[in-house]
């Protein structure tokens, strides 16, 4: 089967590679992949700047959709030609996630979803949403499981809450749309002035240049009637931790979800103590709350913000796309 393989680490060693077919058990499912989405884990491991170190030579990539190809002889779930999400936790398939479930991430632990076929649990498999292409369905299992998890179910959002979004990556533009669907004001911040009119048309009440306001934190609170937001997902980490700590209210949440600007965390605990925040750090979700994406999207009609479509022959141009920040939604790897 052809596969996007990575010799050495640097995206210029992403290659289009001929790799053996994988084997399947009695309860397992191959699925021939359609549709591969990039996120900023993706880059990372495949430039190795997180001391990661990944096994090589390695297929990347955590998110992806396909259809089912064949089915181990116990498997009762799936049937060829099915339309499933990959999931990014295998193992994980309802309850809070343990040692057993968090050893294995794909794209990470196991062979990711740049190649033609795949193996999956029957258990884990979650069917796409039927008013979404493959394209869009792949940006779900990981940042629109992360947004939904952390907001549904780690946040615990109600209609009439604010939320502040920061940035414009798949994760936090997936975070938007949720909120908006159960009635949250939504104040966004960006340091482009392009994407500002851009998240206000998928519903951002108020836009915030960061690059304008360096202590945005005063601006969501004047923004907001002159108290913090009720909650955040803070996707960079070492420069915003602080700010995002500060945008929130008493008893607010603050989401932990991503390091595009460092791991390293360094702030004031006065504010944390004294405001009864909560820091939560949480990643992705299990295929019961996936599912439950699933059915919000169908609803909803909600449709995931996409940036751009790359071939599998092009996927280093995608990669270089998502490393530019000039994304404005999901990259896309289609087969």
């Amino acid at each position: 089967m052809r596969a996007i393989q990575l010799n050495s680490y640097g995206i210029e060693n992403l290659k289009l590679a001929e790799v053996p077919m994988p084997s399947f058990g009695e309860n397992e499912v191959l699925v021939k992949t359609t549709a591969a989405s990039l996120q900023y884990l993706d880059l990372i491991l495949t430039e190795n700047t997180a001391g990661f170190n990944i096994p090589l030579p390695f297929i990347p990539v955590s998110e992806g959709v396909g259809v089912v190809e064949s089915v181990g002889k116990n498997v009762s779930r799936w049937k060829k030609g099915d339309s499933v999400i990959i999931p990014f936790i295998p193992r994980w398939e309802a309850g809070k996630t343990t040692h057993f479930h968090n050893a294995l991430r794909t794209g990470m632990q196991t062979s990711g979803t740049l190649a033609e076929f795949t193996v999956q649990p029957e258990n884990t498999l979650v069917r796409t949403p039927t008013n979404l292409t493959h394209e869009e369905a792949a940006a779900l299992p990981v940042a629109g499981l992360t947004a939904w998890t952390s907001l549904v179910t780690q946040a615990n959002i109600k209609a009439g809450q604010t939320i502040l979004i920061q940035g414009s990556g798949g994760v936090s533009l997936f975070a938007l749309q949720i909120a908006k669907i159960f009635g949250l004001k939504v104040i966004a911040t960006t340091g482009s002035k392009e994407k500002e009119q851009k998240l206000k048309d998928i519903g951002a009440d108020e836009v915030i240049n960061y690059k304008a306001f360096p202590e945005w934190s005063s601006e969501v609170k004047r923004l907001n009637n002159g108290v913090g937001v009720d909650v955040t997902l803070d996707v960079a980490g070492t420069e915003t931790i602080n700010q995002s700590i500060l945008s929130v209210r008493e008893h607010g949440y603050v989401g932990l979800i991503g390091f595009m600007s460092g791991g390293q965390l360094s702030f004031n605990i006065v504010p944390l103590i004294m405001n009864y925040i909560r820091l939560q750090g949480y990643s992705v979700g299990n295929a019961q709350e996936l599912n439950d994406l699933v059915n919000a999207v169908e609803k909803n009609n909600l449709k995931p913000v996409i940036d751009s479509i790359f071939p599998i022959e092009h996927t280093q141009e995608g990669f270089y796309r998502l490393k530019s920040g000039k994304a404005f939604g999901k990259i896309v790897i289609k087969f």
